[in-house]
């Protein structure tokens, strides 16, 4: 296998760890404690821009918003959510 097709799967199976352990945090804490529950944004590298062209309105733990540009909240993250951040638990929907 190519050096490059290794990083990548590494990187996936990271990603997947990281989403599974998340997901297991907010079904122990209920979903009435899920916001409460949330990562501070300084550990996930939370940041208001996108990065890679990745932003949180395209990510599966975001919850949007009233509208498109409102700010919204994730299932993973505590506080508010900019609709065109980004932290290090991005994951495509889908």
């Amino acid at each position: 296998m190519s050096n490059e097709f290794n990083e990548s799967r590494r990187g996936l199976l990271k990603k997947a760890a990281g989403l599974t352990a998340v997901a297991a945090g907010l079904v122990a804490a209920g979903a009435g404690n899920a916001q409460a529950a949330g990562m501070a944004p300084a550990s996930v590298q939370y940041q208001t821009k996108p990065k890679d062209g990745h932003q949180c309105d395209g990510c599966a733990l975001y919850v949007p918003g009233a509208t498109a540009k409102a700010v919204g909240k994730c299932k993973a993250v505590s506080g508010p959510i900019a609709p065109t951040g980004w932290c290090t638990l991005w994951a495509p929907k889908g």
